[in-house]
């Protein structure tokens, strides 16, 4: 009964989360929204790859089974 993680620079992943408890509400959902690193869009590439490398090992410390990005 592994968990779906979703992460989101902390604008708009929670209406992915409220969509998706819709749509499967017996699935367990750990949500990761970087609302102290947003805006993404001003960073760099390699800074935004790197705080995304870092939220996906967030969550699969919590070994979720899929991650929603």
């Amino acid at each position: 009964q592994r968990a779906i993680g979703i992460f989101d620079s902390g604008v708009g992943g929670l209406t992915t989360v409220k969509v998706l408890r819709r749509l499967l509400p017996n699935e367990r959902i750990i949500y990761f929204g970087d609302t102290g690193r947003v805006p993404y869009g001003s960073r760099g590439r390699e800074i935004i790859r790197q705080y995304a490398m870092q939220d996906i090992a967030f969550l699969k410390r919590h070994e979720v089974k899929m991650i929603v990005i």
